[in-house]
């Protein structure tokens, strides 16, 4: 089964700072759902835009999408 990589984009001088405590809430998400994945991160494209992500099953992706607001998503590709 095919895996969605959803993605928040932060922008600014605090980018990095924020996408890493957004992923922060991003596993607290998962725990309290007992979701089987626990695929997340961030990644830091420049020093005004980070994201964090987080990793689901295809399946699954229309639900974490309308509960958490993504900015975007991608297939995921490890």
């Amino acid at each position: 089964m095919r895996k969605i990589k959803l993605i928040w984009d932060f922008r600014g001088e605090a980018a990095a700072k924020t996408a890493k405590h957004h992923e922060i809430h991003l596993k607290e998400y998962l725990e309290i759902e007992k979701y089987i994945l626990k695929i997340t991160g961030f990644e830091i494209i420049n020093e005004a835009h980070t994201t964090a992500y987080l990793v689901v099953e295809e399946k699954d992706m229309i639900t974490f999408r309308d509960i958490l607001k993504p900015h975007r998503a991608e297939v995921y590709e490890n």
